[in-house]
């Protein structure tokens, strides 16, 4: 009893060192997130400087060369012209390789400004890459020493694959977290990021070039809007596809696997049979989540040529298949990463169903699921 109260202390302890840690290192890469966007930010204008003294030193160039003329040409007929047309042709030639050499320099401070920041930017964005996977790491062990992982595993028997199990679903949490904040990050909020610079760049435009320019980038900036906008709905619909909620199972199975299909470059044959009549909403998500699972396994597994997805539905049982001809396994051996055929196991008991997978080596593999539609009744 004793021994129990002293590892207790020893838990807490390590819960709050980890705690701490962890927010620390949260903060850190918050500061490093905000500086790179600043840093980003900056880039850009340094960019547009850059560009705007090489215009202007072309431009100079070109009076400079039409003023050296005028020089030359009054040199050559030195009598011609009054002492004040040859004063005004000297001075306008010295004014113009004076700005040339004040341009030169500026272009020169401006790429090594440019330069330094692109190299702060690699650094910084490695440092914010290590922050994110130490701090998923340190979110994976302070979930696990303070959750109670004994609900979920109670179906597996073997005590390995319990404790291996429990980790890889946090894990798989931390990681879908990551993901998503850096889809947003490197989506949306990019975009976002350079719509408000586009912006502040066409009232400059504007004001500088006139209303035609202006328009030219407003064009532009709409096409980001609506760029945008696409990545948003995609992001939200790998979240949870809203045509279940408003069509069902099988327009949205034909939606993403037609989408799938387009974005892997791999054939997918879907077919359904039976009447086409709306389950009850576990159902419908939990096998959009079996179809999902099966042929992303397949895709990233396999590498199958063609996948084939059939799904029945019955008055009281639904039946699908999936099947690939890529590689296949050997079912009898273990192998590490099958946490995935655990999930969709927990997934479909969860449903009262059956799962049965049959897969050979170099031929392909069948996933087959059945589950009841009045076990929930």
């Amino acid at each position: 009893m004793e021994d129990t109260k002293v590892l207790d202390q020893i838990i807490d302890q390590t819960l709050d060192t980890v705690g701490q840690s962890r927010e620390q290192i949260y903060q850190i890469e918050e500061q490093s997130r905000n500086e790179l966007t600043a840093l980003e930010r900056e880039l850009i204008e340094v960019r547009t400087k850059v560009a705007e003294v090489i215009d202007k030193t072309d431009q100079t160039q070109m009076y400079a060369r039409l003023a050296r003329s005028r020089l030359v040409e009054v040199s050559k007929a030195f009598n011609k012209f009054t002492n004040e047309e040859v004063r005004q042709a000297y001075e306008q030639a010295n004014n113009y390789q004076v700005q040339l050499a004040v341009l030169k320099q500026e272009e020169i401070q401006l790429r090594d400004k440019r330069d330094q920041i692109e190299r702060r930017l690699i650094g910084l964005k490695d440092t914010v890459m290590r922050a994110e996977q130490l701090a998923g790491q340190m979110s994976v062990v302070y979930k696990f020493l303070s959750s109670d992982i004994k609900q979920v595993t109670d179906v597996i028997e073997d005590a390995k694959e319990k404790q291996a199990f429990g980790l890889k679903i946090i894990e798989a949490q931390e990681e879908e977290r990551k993901k998503l904040s850096r889809e947003i990050h490197d989506g949306p909020a990019q975009m976002m990021a350079n719509m408000m610079l586009r912006s502040e760049l066409i009232e400059r435009i504007y004001q500088e070039k006139g209303i035609a320019e202006a328009l030219t980038e407003i064009r532009d900036l709409r096409k980001m809007v609506k760029n945008s906008l696409a990545e948003v709905r995609r992001i939200i619909y790998d979240l949870r596809p809203m045509a279940l909620d408003d069509l069902g199972l099988i327009p949205t199975l034909t939606k993403y696997l037609k989408t799938f299909e387009e974005h892997n470059q791999v054939a997918v044959a879907f077919h359904h049979f039976g009447k086409d009549t709306r389950l009850p909403q576990e159902f419908e998500i939990a096998l959009f989540r079996l179809v999902q699972e099966s042929v992303q396994n397949a895709y990233k597994h396999a590498e199958p040529k063609e996948i084939q997805v059939k799904i029945e539905i019955k008055p009281n049982k639904v039946i699908m298949i999936i099947k690939d001809d890529g590689k296949g396994f050997d079912p009898s051996q273990k192998k590490e990463g099958s946490f995935g055929l655990i999930g969709m196991k927990e997934r479909v008991n969860m449903l009262k169903g059956e799962m049965k997978i049959q897969s050979k080596v170099n031929v392909g593999t069948v996933v087959i699921i059945g589950v009841p539609l009045n076990s929930s009744k």
